[in-house]
């Protein structure tokens, strides 16, 4: 319960998306936070325990301002621009300004979205919380927004973004479609099918959307729908209002982040509670080959950002037995992969999600040893149909949230385990070879 003393904008906290102000007795502004529910966040605060910085917070709280927003996703984009030009002691002081995660927009000719941390940009001689980029920092990017305070928030907000704004992040023209641009996510920058001009006004939507000039935005689109419909450009209308419906429309129920829950994350991963599983963090995927039950190999590959980290990829030899059981040898595998976790958390941490090559029973076997062992990672198993329409995606259906993931990013679920595949042949064909030489 809030304390009687401490005054609030219009006398309650609506429970609604926004960010909210906390002040002290004389009106200087300590920190800003975002909330999904204004009155749940800020009433938390007075509810539950925190260490001493909190605590010191709390205790010099004396007036709560907020802003309501329609979206989560908006008051995400809100706290960053009001950190930026109030510049909190407590958000401050909360980390070193220069880890704090900025979202900068290249100055190319077909720019991209990346994101930097504080001492990145102190590096390329731009101060992080400075509201005007200097003519260096305007040679390397057009915007430079933040600080945010939740990577994974960030992240996640750029890809429900991305699916109404598309950018391209491929290098030029390429022989067939990048990945992103079969998905939806890329415009089409690696085919030539869009021009400098028409990416240009994509780039410019996405700083609009990022300046907190959501509602500009909709009018520039909605302005553009009736001259294309004005000139009969049906099939162009119809694609500007769609963005427009989706925009209105976003869905952002995923940015819910630890800010607003009361475990932390190691405590989700290993109560099974994880109600948020991040798709562009660590995904792993898995297979295993094998002729007849000789040379018999596993393979291990790592996605971030939904794109492949060969840098982390790793290969089994199976020990345990001989023969062909590929459900005895995803059980050798996982042991002595979750073993690492135990024991090199560092270079082997645990995924958001675990991508299986397999059905019920390949699922099963991996979800024993993960109990096993105390832990809870979410697991997609993929049994191979005739091609890749008829794959049958087996995972526990009753868990909303990787319902979500499963619906949402099948193509990239796909994808990884093709990665797996490959991987685990390439390495296969290697030992065989060696084997039918002697070697």
């Amino acid at each position: 319960m809030i304390p009687a003393a401490i005054i609030i904008k219009n006398n309650a906290l609506p429970d609604n998306p926004g960010v909210y102000f906390y002040y002290d007795a004389v009106g200087t502004l300590l920190y800003i936070g975002k909330a999904t529910s204004l009155k749940k966040r800020v009433g938390s605060y007075f509810t539950k325990a925190h260490d001493a910085r909190i605590g010191e917070l709390v205790h010099r709280i004396a007036r709560i301002e907020y802003i309501e927003v329609p979206t989560v996703i908006e008051a995400l984009v809100l706290e960053a621009n009001q950190i930026r030009t109030h510049q909190p002691p407590y958000n401050v002081l909360q980390r070193d300004d220069k880890s704090f995660l900025y979202l900068c927009i290249t100055n190319e000719d077909f720019p991209k979205p990346v994101l930097l941390r504080g001492l990145d940009l102190e590096r390329m001689d731009i101060r992080p919380f400075s509201k005007v980029l200097s003519p260096k920092a305007r040679q390397k990017f057009i915007a430079v927004f933040g600080p945010y305070t939740s990577g994974r928030s960030l992240r996640t907000a750029l890809d429900l973004i991305r699916k109404t704004i598309p950018w391209s992040t491929c290098g030029g023209v390429l022989a067939r479609p990048c990945f992103d641009a079969q998905i939806g996510k890329c415009p089409g920058v690696c085919t030539g099918a869009i021009s400098k001009r028409q990416y240009g006004a994509i780039i410019r939507q996405l700083v609009m959307f990022f300046s907190g000039d959501k509602d500009k935005l909709l009018r520039t689109l909605r302005r553009e729908m009736s001259r294309a419909a004005n000139a009969k450009k049906f099939e162009e209308a119809a694609s500007l209002r769609n963005r427009v419906f989706a925009l209105e429309h976003i869905q952002d129920v995923s940015l819910i982040t630890k800010d607003d829950e009361v475990k932390s994350e190691k405590e989700k991963v290993k109560s099974g509670t994880r109600q948020f599983i991040d798709i562009d963090g660590r995904v792993e995927a898995y297979d295993i080959a094998h002729t007849s039950g000789t040379s018999n190999v596993a393979s291990m590959v790592v996605f971030e950002n939904a794109k492949p980290m060969k840098s982390a990829y790793r290969k089994f030899k199976i020990k345990s037995f001989e023969g062909s059981n590929d459900v005895c040898a995803m059980e050798e595998v996982m042991r002595r992969r979750l073993q690492r976790a135990v024991t090199s958390a560092n270079t082997w941490p645990l995924p958001e999600l675990m991508i299986i090559d397999g059905g019920e029973l390949q699922v099963q076997r991996v979800q024993d040893v993960l109990d096993e062992f105390g832990l809870r990672v979410p697991i997609v198993g993929i049994a191979k149909g005739f091609d890749r329409k008829q794959d049958r995606l087996v995972f526990d259906e009753s868990n909303v949230e990787l319902t979500r993931v499963v619906t949402s990013f099948k193509e990239v679920l796909q994808y990884a385990r093709d990665e797996a595949h490959r991987f685990a042949g390439s390495y296969h064909r290697v030992l065989r070879s060696k084997r039918s030489l002697g070697i």
